[in-house]
């Protein structure tokens, strides 16, 4: 059965529990359970990677060129992560980039992403819903490549 890839980064492991009034009280886990309800009708099945390293996200990433497309919430990697940007720029297929929090609303140093630039779309500040409304881009993207 195809698999999109589900990829968190650092600190994210710990929602619904890290500062929930910026990044809201769902857990992990319920946006993984919401992304597998949004892609269900597709016959797709989630593949739900969270590490705290980036040479495991990276790992992860090259493990998963067989998805048929991801999303991708780096957490603060997007500031500085060029070796995740190095392998994104690699990975074969479509993803979207999301934040749970509006990064531009918040300190100067979140306002430029170094993965950005290759992801096929971006959704920023919706909280755990924009894992679904990238998950709902994704199969359209998908589809159009088909």
């Amino acid at each position: 059965m195809p698999e999109l890839l589900l990829l968190n980064g650092p600190n994210l492991g710990i929602l619904g529990r890290r500062e929930p009034d910026v990044y809201g009280t769902q857990t992990l886990d319920d946006i993984a359970g919401a992304v597998a309800r949004e892609v269900a009708e597709q016959g797709w099945e989630v593949r739900s990677v969270q590490r705290d390293c980036e040479g495991e996200l990276i790992r992860a990433i090259q493990d998963s060129y067989d998805t048929v497309g991801a999303i991708v919430n780096p957490g603060a990697l997007m500031i500085a992560g060029w070796s995740l940007r190095d392998a994104l720029a690699n990975y074969p297929r479509p993803w979207i980039e999301v934040h749970l929090s509006n990064v531009w609303a918040r300190e100067s140093f979140r306002h430029e992403s170094v993965i950005a630039p290759l992801a096929s779309g971006l959704i920023a500040g919706l909280g755990g819903f924009g894992y679904q409304l990238a998950a709902r881009a994704l199969v359209e993207v998908v589809q159009n490549r088909s």
